[in-house]
């Protein structure tokens, strides 16, 4: 991942709601969420802007969407999300692991998980 991509990603989720959309889109995992439901479990936001986040969140490649019937069912993009948190985790422990012990804990939990930090943004810059 290049810079200018992770300035783009975290701008994206530096709003309160695009935050909170796409960790609720992050539990849902690949079965995702219809913008209702979405808009809906963001306390009723109003759909127009709930609409707003998802595009924005959409064009910075951090959530995709599909059409089911007709219903449009967005769910997050795992390997963009992945590469994004590499990326700032890339230069992290210099050494010192301990100071990554949260996000290896975390990262230790995932089946099929890099075996190192670096490898995710390998495969993303191919």
């Amino acid at each position: 991942m290049r810079e200018q991509e992770a300035l783009t990603g975290f701008s994206a989720i530096s709003h309160e709601a695009r935050l909170r959309i796409v960790r609720m889109l992050i539990v849902a995992g690949a079965d995702g969420m219809a913008a209702g439901a979405i808009a809906s479990a963001l306390d009723g936001a109003q759909p127009s802007r709930v609409s707003f986040h998802l595009k924005g969140l959409e064009h910075a490649g951090l959530i995709e969407s599909r059409r089911e019937g007709t219903s449009i069912i967005y769910s997050a993009d795992f390997p963009a999300l992945s590469a994004l948190v590499a990326f700032l985790m890339h230069d992290c422990c210099h050494g010192h692991c301990a100071y990554c012990d949260q996000a290896i804990a975390l990262f230790a939990k995932c089946e099929g998980r890099p075996t190192h930090v670096h490898d995710t943004d390998e495969k993303r810059d191919r």
